[in-house]
């Protein structure tokens, strides 16, 4: 599919870049190694900043910092919403009404106010950010989660490993699990993608870790020179856009009819 390949080629260059930030660049993205608010030339491909610094290694090593933050937030969330639909589908009854009602009071918890508030209490940390953003995110992973499981409980191959005495935990595991992993795949790229949007939003805003470079933080200090350096904001912004574009186009390849395995039968 053209629009799944456009996704996973855009994904992984900014996946290849994150990995690869130092052999990309030679320049310290926080040495001062050229003219103030210089525009792109050979020697800067992106231009510099108000203080001269080289603006396309703070893109390349902004990359590891943005994509970290995704990631981590997305293996939260999958540890979570998958560990709670799983248990909240196949068990059902006062677990699952708990465990709802718990996904309810965490799916109302507002992410953005959070984070704010968690930055303004304790100060800035990618590890503030991450935790809140991950344990605020997974109900809406849980409820689909669940929803399939209670689907596929009662199916022919779930009654024949109980019957053949099979454990809990190994039907959740062997059984049931590889069954709603093409929807949790799924959720987990919009997901990635949201956040990354989240990420940005507070590194724009100054609510970010000052001393660590990232797409947000670096659009944000353009703010003040938009009409003297485009560059300062187009380049970060462009990094931002193309991944979450990649990642969105990536998601909808994944859903597509015939991309995603349905539950099977015995």
């Amino acid at each position: 599919m053209p629009g799944g390949a456009i996704g996973l080629t855009l994904t992984g260059a900014a996946v290849v870049t994150a990995i690869l930030a130092p052999a990309l660049t030679t320049i310290d993205p926080f040495a001062l190694s050229g003219p103030v608010l210089g525009a792109p030339s050979a020697q800067h491909l992106m231009g510099t900043d108000a203080l001269g610094r080289d603006l396309f290694s703070g893109v390349v090593h902004g990359t590891r910092t943005s994509l970290l933050v995704a990631t981590a937030v997305t293996l939260l969330t999958f540890v979570c919403g998958t560990g709670v639909g799983l248990v909240a589908g196949y068990r059902g009854g006062l677990l699952d009404d708990l465990l709802m009602r718990a996904t309810e009071l965490f799916q109302v918890l507002p992410r953005f106010f959070l984070v704010i508030v968690a930055i303004a209490l304790f100060g800035p940390g990618i590890d503030r950010i991450v935790v809140i953003l991950g344990l605020t995110s997974w109900p809406v992973l849980a409820r689909v989660v669940r929803g399939e499981i209670i689907a596929m409980r009662d199916l022919a191959f779930v009654r024949a490993a109980e019957a053949a005495g099979a454990s809990r935990m190994r039907i959740v595991g062997r059984e049931l699990l590889p069954n709603v992993m093409p929807s949790v795949v799924v959720l987990l790229c919009l997901l990635f993608a949201q956040v990354l949007l989240v990420e940005a939003s507070l590194g724009f805003l100054g609510l970010g870790d000052p001393n660590v470079l990232s797409w947000g933080l670096l659009a944000g200090q353009a703010q003040g020179f938009l009409r003297v350096a485009w560059w300062l904001a187009f380049f970060p912004g462009l990094a931002i856009m193309m991944t979450v574009l990649g990642v969105n186009l990536l998601a909808d390849a994944l859903s597509m009819p015939g991309t995603r395995g349905g539950a099977r039968e015995t």
